[in-house]
Parts: structure tokens; sequence; C-alpha cells
């Protein structure tokens, strides 16, 4: 870590204990420091009153600080973030990357509480109108992230994002028509893009359909911007249709052998409910099930 990243870390940790109750953690009290002598007082053996030296006013972040800062595990990102946002409350950056921090510790109500503050100061701007629904999916509440996302949609009507998100809101809300012409029009604008495709394909295997889910994760980790997660997902739904050998493929691509043998053994072991469920004539398993560990 660079001596510039180390000292945006030291100052993310030190901000947590200020602003703990602000993004709901734990704090600890520290040991108080003896207090140095202050107006009226006098320095031992000085024989002289010292002024206490008024603080100074807290200072933004500069621009290379906020770039090492998205280097920062979630925790120092939120604690980062949130200085930042207390020191400028207009500062719409600030708002939404803290935003996305809470998000990414699973404070999905403060996260969407942190948008929301941009949303009162900026009401057309577009990142916090999207992490305001990142943070409702997420927790699961689709139908409060459509209204975000279509407002999104009409302020970046070339942005395939909003349309991405907004096909996972409609499934969530089982608005399944909707899904899918929103996927579809995200495609137009972004041909192939892995995001769509794994979002397109998650749907489907929660129907159960796990070959049409291979079918469009095989083209979405074939994409140049393929992320870990898409590869992830389509090791599960290989292991859905009992292909460890391909799972296996994957998964040894992208973790350590003690990871790997570990998530193989966990597919091996939600596929074993599936073999029997076929035996008896019961529903084929699915996505949901698996992540539910049903």
């Amino acid at each position: 870590m660079s001596r510039q990243a180390a000292l945006v870390a030291a100052t993310a940790l030190a901000s947590l204990l200020l602003l703990a109750p602000e993004l709901g953690l734990a704090a600890t009290t520290p040991t108080a420091a003896p207090a140095a002598p202050g107006v009226g007082q006098t320095a031992t053996g000085a024989g002289a009153t010292a002024k206490a030296t008024p603080p100074a006013a807290p200072r933004k972040a500069t621009p290379q600080e906020r770039a090492d800062a998205e280097r920062l595990p979630p925790l120092a990102q939120a604690a980062f973030w949130g200085r930042e946002a207390q020191i400028d409350p207009s500062d719409a950056e600030a708002g939404v990357k803290l935003a996305a921090a809470l998000r990414a510790l699973g404070q999905y109500d403060a996260a969407v509480q942190s948008a929301g503050k941009v949303l009162v100061l900026y009401p057309n701007n577009l990142e916090a109108l999207m992490e305001s629904a990142r943070a409702y999916v997420a927790a699961g509440q689709g139908f409060y992230a459509i209204d975000p996302l279509q407002r999104a949609q009409a302020l970046a009507p070339k942005d395939w994002r909003p349309l991405s998100l907004l096909g996972v809101a409609y499934a969530e809300v089982k608005r399944t028509d909707d899904a899918q012409a929103a996927w579809k029009s995200a495609l137009s604008l972004s041909p192939d893009n892995p995001s769509v495709l794994s979002n397109m394909a998650m749907e489907l295997a929660a129907a159960g359909d796990a070959a049409g889910a291979e079918a469009l994760l095989q083209r979405a980790v074939a994409q140049p911007g393929a992320s870990l997660t898409t590869r992830q997902d389509l090791t599960l739904v290989l292991g859905l249709e009992g292909k460890f050998a391909e799972a296996e493929t994957w998964l040894r691509r992208d973790l350590p052998p003690d990871q790997a043998d570990a998530d193989l053994a966990y597919l091996r072991a939600a596929y074993a409910p599936r073999t029997a469920a076929a035996q008896t004539g019961a529903s084929p398993r699915t996505w949901e099930s698996i992540k539910s560990g049903g």
C-alpha cells in the first residue's frame, strides 16, 4: 500500500468512532488522554498560562485521497465517505459513495437514506437514483426501485444500466414480461453485455430453466468484461444441471484450491436432493431453492 493510500485508510478508520451511530456500527469509547493545560491553567513547572489552540476546521479529502479510498474495504469506505458527507452535506459524490459502501455492508435502509439525502438537493442526480434503486433491489424490495429507475432511464435514455436493473426490479415483483422487455432494450444499447445477460439468466434459473440460463451465461462469460460474479453464476447453474466437471474447471480458474474444493462439495450436496426429487416426480430444483438452502 502506498504512503498516500495508507494515510487515507488511517483517516477513514479513525472516523469510524465518530460516525458509528450514523452508520449503525458498534463503537467503543477510547481511553481519555490527560487533559492539556487550558485557558487559565498553569503548565506544570512553567509558571505561565497556556492558551488553548482552537481545533482546525476539518478539510475535505483531495481528489487523490478520494481515488485511493476506492481501494479500501467497505467498512473503511463507509467511514471515509461518511466523514466527507459530514463535512459537506451538499457533496453529491460523498453521499452516493457512502450509500454504495453501506449497501455493500448490508445496511440497505441506511444506503437508501444516504442516496435520498442527495436526491433532496439534486433530484436528477443519475448516480443517486441508481444507488437508491440498487439498495432497494438488494433488500428484495424491487417495487420501490422501479420509480427511481424509470426516472434514471428517462434522464439517460442511452445508458443500459437503468434498464438492466429495472429488469431485476420487475422480476422481483413478478412482472416477467416487463423484465424481459427491459433487458432486451438494455441489450439493444449494449449488445452481449455480460451483466444484462447474467440478469436474464438468473431469472430463467429462478424459473427452473437451467439449460436456458446456462446458454445465456456461456455468452456472458465469453465477453471481455465478464466479472467473477458472472463466472460464479455459471458454475452454480452448471451445478443445477449436474455438470460438475465443467463447474470444477471454472472454479479452479478463479479460486484457490481449498475454496474450489469447498464450493464443488457444496454444488454436489445441493444437487443431491434434485436427483431424489426427479426419482419421486417432485418439482425440479431451482436457483432460488439452492440460494435459500432448500
